[in-house]
């Protein structure tokens, strides 16, 4: 089969072996993938993984043991834990220390004609839901984590750095329940696309004024946690998004001398991702969709995602 591959090197294999299905696992015939920031911080280093890159799909299952998953539309949860240890009896499959994660670690991906995953992991996409829209289910998903993590009034003030996609998909999420966000980026082609339910950008963080209650990081870069710092108050709250491959120093003092708190924020449940689209139909994730190329244009691909002038390039993978 085609899959985009990492082995030290980015490509684009025609002759991948077709994935086995293992017993309570799905062959998935993937339609469209998703180039993500992970997967871009992947061809940098991070966390060493080698394989088939991708976790952001939309496809059909082609094989499983239960007949009544065969042809449906789904998108898959891009963990798969254990389902035996402490961690898993918790309800938290997502932080199993067994776990293999599509496309980051020990699993291969779904930048390929096929993928697989376990029958637990797999949500039907309802017939309303475009395949673009359903492809960015894994996004939408990880940014409504933030609203599990951080239950809001929606009184709050809210700042959220980074006008990439994530950034943009945080201010939406988090617009449907608080009136104050503001999205602070500095790309103007990207924070003219970002209005959406009364949602202010802003393309200077000198001009945003500081104590926010909650700052969400979703820039990409390492200096994102000390412009965050800088913009919380007291006793505030900042919510960590990116994951970025490049170490660096940082001073955390003004964590210590503030009494902020500190998130980390990764995957989030597909179902609430599911559920907000349908919920708000109007929510215009379109916009983020800057282009799509087929999988033998991966490389392309791969370079306009990582230019800094695009939002979410897809790979079209099979009609």
């Amino acid at each position: 089969m085609k899959a985009v591959l990492f082995d030290d090197a980015l490509r684009v294999s025609h002759d991948h072996p077709v994935p086995d299905v293992p017993s309570g696992w799905a062959r998935i015939r993937v339609k469209l993938a998703g180039i993500c920031q992970t997967d871009l911080e992947i061809t940098k280093g991070y966390l060493g993984f080698r394989g088939v890159l991708g976790h952001e799909f939309v496809g059909e299952v082609e094989q499983c043991a239960d007949p009544a998953w065969r042809g449906r539309r789904v998108v898959g949860e891009i963990n798969a834990a254990c389902g035996a240890c402490d961690w898993c009896a918790r309800g938290l499959g997502r932080h199993c220390p067994n776990r293999t994660t599509l496309g980051i670690a020990g699993l291969d991906g779904c930048m390929a004609d096929f993928c697989v995953l376990p029958v637990a992991n797999l949500l039907e996409v309802p017939a309303a839901i475009s395949d673009e829209r359903a492809v960015l289910v894994e996004p939408l998903s990880a940014a409504c984590e933030i609203l599990e993590q951080q239950p809001l009034k929606g009184h709050e003030r809210i700042v959220v750095l980074g006008d990439g996609r994530l950034g943009l998909l945080c201010a939406w999420v988090l617009s449907t329940v608080a009136q104050d966000v503001t999205l602070v980026g500095h790309h103007p082609e990207k924070l003219v696309l970002a209005p959406w339910r009364g949602l202010r950008t802003c393309a200077h963080a000198e001009d945003v004024k500081p104590g926010a209650d909650v700052v969400v990081e979703a820039t990409g870069s390492g200096s994102g946690l000390a412009l965050a710092m800088a913009l919380c108050r007291p006793r505030g709250t900042i919510v960590l998004k990116s994951t970025v491959a490049s170490p660096g120093a940082i001073n955390l003092a003004p964590v210590v001398i503030h009494e902020m708190t500190v998130r980390g924020s990764r995957c989030g449940r597909f179902k609430d991702g599911l559920a907000l689209m349908q919920k708000h139909p109007d929510m215009p994730l379109e916009r983020l969709i800057t282009a799509q190329r087929p999988i033998d244009e991966a490389l392309n691909a791969f370079e306009q995602a990582g230019s800094g002038k695009a939002l979410k390039v897809l790979l079209r993978i099979n009609p």
